[in-house]
């Protein structure tokens, strides 16, 4: 390997550097970057309908969950159906979309079940009031990973059947 210059081989170990340290962060303020093969976003296929069921949680009962059992979320902040986490936050809380009308799973209140368009023209989920979302940090179906966090200037609750939020923490 031939040598470089000093200007040269200085920017080539910015870049390596830099290179290296893409992947560290996904800029949401100490929350570490998710593995993307592991944390799929809930948004059902093109062409599909999102499916709401219940799941088992550890230390909380049923709660509600798509239709792969990955564990939905409420944000305290959103006060109405409308939903208020986008940009950054919808990149670690991906709001749970359909493409027609959500279907409710057993034990799931389809008079619950609505949806909202979302500022980027997508339908959102919406459960007795409240828009759905998953957490990037819940790794496989029935994780809470998210449960009770701060994030995004207020706290994020998983669902029970009739669409209330669940304050107790998980066992998991």
């Amino acid at each position: 390997m031939e040598k470089l210059s000093g200007p040269v081989r200085a920017l080539a170990v910015v870049a390596m550097a830099a290179a290296a340290l893409g992947g560290c962060s996904n800029g949401d303020s100490g929350t570490p970057a998710p593995d993307k093969a592991k944390h799929a976003s809930p948004t059902p296929a093109t062409g599909g309908a999102a499916r709401l069921t219940l799941s088992a949680a550890d230390g909380l009962g049923k709660i509600l969950a798509d239709g792969q059992g990955r564990t939905l979320y409420l944000f305290a902040a959103d006060t109405s159906a409308k939903s208020t986490c986008d940009g950054a936050c919808a990149g670690v809380w991906p709001p749970l979309t359909t493409q027609g009308a959500p279907k409710a799973g057993p034990g799931v209140d389809a008079s619950k079940l609505s949806t909202t368009t979302r500022d980027d023209g997508k339908k959102q989920v919406v459960y007795n009031g409240h828009p759905l979302y998953s957490y990037k940090g819940d790794g496989a179906a029935g994780d809470t990973n998210g449960q009770g966090l701060d994030q995004f200037g207020a706290k994020w609750f998983v669902l029970d059947a009739s669409g209330k939020k669940i304050e107790k923490s998980s066992t998991s």
